[in-house]
């Protein structure tokens, strides 16, 4: 099974892409996804039910967050109402060591995205600042890269043995799918994705 794990809709404060037309490209153009995950910034997305869209394109789509930290930007998939207690979506300075450990305490999973981008990726911040602790994942390939940023991030990865995904980072409708994950289960819904991303048991996927 393959899906985009980081995906941006007009909610973001940057995106342009209406949710149902990233289904509409993913069929035209038959791109390989069978679903992808919306990672909204600075926020979680609440109100939105995609369920009729995910019926009548038969595709999984779910929802996750992008915070920004003291080291980068972070992906939180498995958001609930405990973890949103924990910390501020929506400030730009998180301490990862908070992020990271209140995901896990809540039940949800957090790993730096584009670690491999300056200013607001993970590897960045290391040359001025200590090593983050308690990283067990991160996203390899990501759409957005410039040349070297994937490369960086796969050699890291191998150092540290953290296990890495893709994701397309689609802010309009054309860049979804670009880099992508595929599962080695099916996965239904938020649990089984969690669960999926705990057991490593999928590879990081590029399509560009």
């Amino acid at each position: 099974m393959i899906l985009d794990l980081h995906t941006h809709s007009i909610r973001s404060d940057d995106g342009r892409a209406k949710v149902e037309n990233y289904c509409q490209w993913i069929r035209k153009k038959e791109i390989p996804l069978d679903g992808f995950v919306l990672t909204e910034h600075r926020q979680f997305d609440d109100d939105s039910d995609y369920r009729g869209l995910e019926d009548r394109y038969q595709l999984l789509i779910l929802k996750a967050s992008e915070v920004e930290t003291d080291y980068g930007h972070v992906l939180v998939f498995g958001v609930n109402d405990d973890l949103r207690q924990e910390f501020d979506f929506a400030r730009i300075d998180n301490p990862i060591g908070e992020v990271l450990e209140a995901a896990k305490r809540c039940g949800a999973v957090a790993a730096p995205c584009h670690p491999g981008r300056p200013n607001v990726g993970l590897f960045a911040h290391y040359e001025r600042k200590p090593e983050v602790e308690g990283i067990e994942l991160i996203e390899v390939f990501n759409g957005g890269s410039r040349p070297g940023e994937d490369d960086w991030s796969v050699r890291e990865a191998d150092a540290r043995g953290w296990a890495g995904f893709g994701g397309s980072d689609s802010h309009i409708v054309s860049r979804i799918g670009f880099c992508a994950t595929e599962f080695d289960d099916d996965i239904r819904d938020m649990d089984g994705l969690l669960t999926a991303l705990r057991s490593k048991r999928f590879v990081p996927r590029t399509f560009r």
